[in-house]
């Protein structure tokens, strides 16, 4: 099995650890907080980023979503020729075309990769590879355990660019519907704006949908702000209006900034919360 290392230590990274064991395996933060949870969680940390990276044939890349290109530039001069940096971070295809030249600047093969569903289906987690090392890291990351991994091409920024795309529907949906939550609670109408939409959805009643999808904003709005901030600049980057999509980095970011990271169970409680905590604003 490859030796591997993990940069970055958030849920992601977390998940994949805990249901992964890897024997031998080593991880850095820059936050002490999250070293500590890596050696609960069976990882070996050491001295410095330096002393991880040494030995490690992959290095998977876990961070934030705006830190990705400075760890690829930070770590660069500590990792061994031949080993492979799988860049995991949800990310512009430019933002990965940048990280890998620094990456292979220093003769260590870069792969886009893009996780592609929440990660709490641990190593089942659907991941979806691009660059010229693909088919190998495919191979690398079968070997670790993952058991839904697909190349998807030869360019750095392919697999981002899949992900992000989707994410402008996944996240500017339940960015409208907050919105739409809202604003029809606040009208009185929420029931039967809500059966309407049932009306016309009946694989899942939209009680259910907005509860899930507002859920999701308030656990992890930072992180999927973050996101769909690199899906606005891969938008610009291409010519392509980002209007909703800088909009649904508002919302995410504004909705996750509320310090809600165990929202009440029903809708109705989570609309309560919202409005009475006191950094909520109702316009962006």
């Amino acid at each position: 099995m490859p030796k591997v290392a993990l940069i970055g230590f958030g849920e992601a990274g977390e998940t994949f650890a805990r249901a992964a064991k890897w024997e031998g395996a080593k991880g850095w933060d820059i936050l002490p907080e999250r070293r500590v949870a890596m050696t609960k969680s069976g990882l070996t940390l050491g001295e410095d980023c330096g002393e991880v990276l040494a030995t490690a044939d992959v290095i998977l890349s876990l961070v934030t979503a705006d830190q990705a290109l400075d760890a690829a530039r930070e770590y660069a001069p500590y990792l061994p020729q031949e080993a492979m940096w799988l860049d995991m971070n949800s990310v512009a295809p430019q933002t990965k075309a940048m990280a890998a030249e620094a990456i292979e600047a220093v003769n260590v093969r870069y792969v886009d990769v893009a996780i592609m569903a929440p990660v709490d289906v641990g190593l089942s987690v659907p991941l979806l590879v691009a660059g010229n090392k693909a088919d190998d890291a495919v191979e690398k990351l079968t070997a670790l355990g993952f058991t839904d991994v697909r190349a998807v091409g030869s360019t750095v920024g392919r697999a981002s660019a899949i992900k992000l795309c989707r994410s402008i529907m996944v996240k500017g949906v339940e960015a409208l519907t907050a919105e739409m939550v809202l604003a029809s609670s606040q009208a009185g109408v929420l029931d039967e704006v809500l059966s309407s939409l049932d009306a016309s959805m009946k694989e899942q009643s939209w009680a259910e949908r907005a509860d899930y999808n507002l859920d999701r904003m308030l656990k992890h709005g930072g992180r999927r702000a973050a996101e769909m901030y690199e899906a606005a600049e891969m938008l610009r980057a291409m010519g392509t209006s980002a209007a909703m999509s800088d909009q649904t980095v508002a919302w995410h970011a504004q909705l996750g900034g509320l310090d809600m990271t165990e929202p009440p169970e029903t809708l109705s409680a989570k609309l309560d919360a919202i409005r009475a905590t006191p950094d909520f604003k109702g316009e962006n």
